[in-house]
Order: structure tokens, then C-alpha cells, then sequence
């Protein structure tokens, strides 16, 4: 077995609050990433992945625990860490005046690369990002998918051995989203290993090998998209509603068809193996639901289960 490029070992990170006890924003994580995995932290916002992802990136440090980046101390090495990562942040940051290569270029001049290399990674990364068209355009005027991938382009710029991610599609549509999801399955085939956090439970299905279910900062489980599904899912979901004034009085009546029950405030869960069947026994019992949708279990479920609450609110 290769050794991790990323391990941590009851990973804690407490922050003061005047008056009040310490903020637990990370509580012990345990969690190892080995070379050219896709490794991702699935929680809802407030869960503690940024923070966590600061501590791999070395530009914050932990309270306890063990952290161990490409075998160094990310405390103790910082910026020989920093060197050998790439780094794609929540929110854009690119420097809206300059044009697209600039950015690219500039940003490599950081990592003290020459100016020939500069060019010459620049003209690769916009093609990797299909931005070719757009090298001169300045930054303002491309769209949000286009500005995501000039970011994840530029966190490219030095080579990394690890490529953190922190929720690489918030605030994109569909579409982009796809594209950038391209952009990631062809880095993940050059074996480069990627750390992502995300809340979008689909995401986590088409990118990751595996995934960690964080909630306050815990880990609630772990495994591959398909085994926690199995683990802590029925195969099939029954969604139907009744409107939201009466889903809550349905619910009872629910109860022994499939494995267990879920009341959300817009619609009710039924887990099945066979989602169809268990709406023909809604139907028997003389209920009516305005709405219904049997579909497959997903991450989101695993969540829902695990702790109650939906992944996004």
C-alpha cells in the first residue's frame, strides 16, 4: 500500500469566543487520502469542511491531533506544503482586471516559475479549462462557469501532488456544472489526488472514491458513494406528497410500508427496495398523494438518515 499523501488522526480545531465556551469547528476527524484518490468531505454548510480544508492547506493551524501532508507537518512546514498543492477556494479570487493568461501567468510567477514556463503553462491550462477563446478577455467579463475554471486552471499552475477543492460548483447551473465535472474526471485519469468538500450529494456520487459524512464537525461515516448508500439506504425511495398542512397526519398511515418512514415539511419518504410497490400499498390504504416519484437512493438519504436533517436547508 503507498503511503497517504494525507493523513489525519483525531484532528481538532477549537476557536475562542469571548464569554462563552470554545467553538468546536472540528471534533476529532480521522480520515487517510491515499495518491491519486478523489477524496471528499460531504456535509451540510457549518459542518466544518473549509475549516478542515484550511488545516490540509497548511494556512491554518490545529488545536490537537495529528496532521500529516505529504509526509510533513503542515505546522512545522507550511510553506514547503503550500509549494506542492494547489489550492481552489470557495470563492473566486481572481484579479478581475487583468485578462484570463495574465491571471494564469502572474499567479505562476508566485511559485517563482520563469517567464518562459509561465507562457507556456498558461497556454496549456486554458486549453485544459477550453478558455483558449478567451485568453485576453478580462476576468469580469466571463461567466461563473468560466471564472470556476480559469480558478481550478490557476490552482494547476505548479503541478500539484494534492488538488483541494472547497465546494467547486456553489452558484453554478447545470451546465457548467457538467463542464467543470469534466474538467475534474480528466485530472482525476492523470492521477493527480483531489480533496473536495461539497453539499451536493450528486457531486459527491460522480466524483469521489471515496467520501467522509461530516456533521458538527464529526464524522458520521465513511466509505465509497455506493457502499454508504447500501449501508444506510434502501435501495429505492417513495416520494409523495399530500400537501404540507397533511403529510405530517399521513404519516402514521405510512408506517410498515418499507423500511422506515421520513416526514420532510414538503413531501414524505417511504424507503423500499421497490419503490413501485410501495406505491401501489399507499394506494390500497385509499390515500391519495398529490404528487409522487419513486427514484433511487442517494447520498442525500445516507445523510438524512445519519443525522436527521437534510444536507441542504
Amino acid at each position: 500500500m503507498p503511503e497517504p499523501v494525507i493523513r489525519a488522526e483525531n484532528l481538532v480545531k477549537r476557536y475562542k469566543v469571548k464569554g462563552k465556551p470554545d467553538f468546536v469547528a472540528v471534533d476529532g476527524l480521522s480520515f487517510e487520502v491515499a495518491p491519486g484518490e478523489s477524496f471528499g468531505l460531504l456535509g451540510p454548510n457549518g459542518a466544518g469542511k473549509s475549516t478542515t480544508m484550511k488545516m490540509v492547506g497548511a494556512v491554518s493551524t490545529r488545536t490537537s491531533g495529528e496532521l500529516s501532508i505529504l509526509g510533513l507537518d503542515p505546522d512545522k512546514f507550511g510553506p514547503e506544503i503550500r509549494s506542492r498543492l494547489g489550492v481552489v477556494p470557495q470563492q473566486d479570487n481572481l484579479d478581475g482586471e487583468l485578462n484570463a493568461r495574465e491571471n494564469l501567468f502572474i499567479y505562476g510567477r508566485y511559485f517563482g516559475l520563469s517567464a518562459k514556463v509561465c507562457h507556456q503553462k498558461a497556454d496549456e491550462l486554458l486549453a485544459f479549462a477550453q478558455l483558449e477563446e478567451k485568453a485576453k478577455s478580462k476576468v469580469d467579463a466571463l461567466s461563473g462557469g468560466m471564472k470556476r475554471r480559469l480558478t481550478i486552471a490557476r490552482g494547476l499552475i505548479n503541478d500539484p501532488r494534492i488538488l483541494l477543492l472547497d465546494e467547486p460548483t456553489t452558484r453554478l447551473n447545470p451546465q457548467a456544472r457538467h463542464v467543470l465535472w469534466d474538467r475534474l474526471f480528466r485530472l482525476k485519469e492523470r492521477g493527480t489526488t483531489l480533496l473536495l468538500t461539497t453539499h451536493y450529494m450528486d457531486e459527491a456520487e460522480q466524483l469521489c472514491d471515496r467520501i467522509v459524512v461530516v456533521d458538527k464537525g464529526a464524522i458520521m461515516a465513511e466509505g465509497t458513494p455506493a457502499s454508504l448508500i447500501r449501508d444506510h439506504s434502501s435501495r429505492e425511495v417513495l416520494e409523495v406528497r399530500f400537501g404540507s398542512e397533511h403529510n405530517q397526519q399521513v404519516a402514521p398511515q405510512l408506517e410498515g410500508i418499507g423500511e422506515r418512514v421520513e416526514v420532510l415539511p414538503d413531501r414524505v419518504l417511504i424507503y423500499a427496495d421497490n419503490g413501485e410497490q410501495a406505491l401501489m400499498r399507499v394506494t390500497e390504504l385509499g390515500l391519495e398523494p398529490i404528487t409522487s416519484l419513486v427514484r433511487r437512493s442517494s447520498l442525500e438519504d445516507v445523510f438524512l438518515r445519519l443525522t436527521g436533517r437534510s444536507l441542504i436547508e
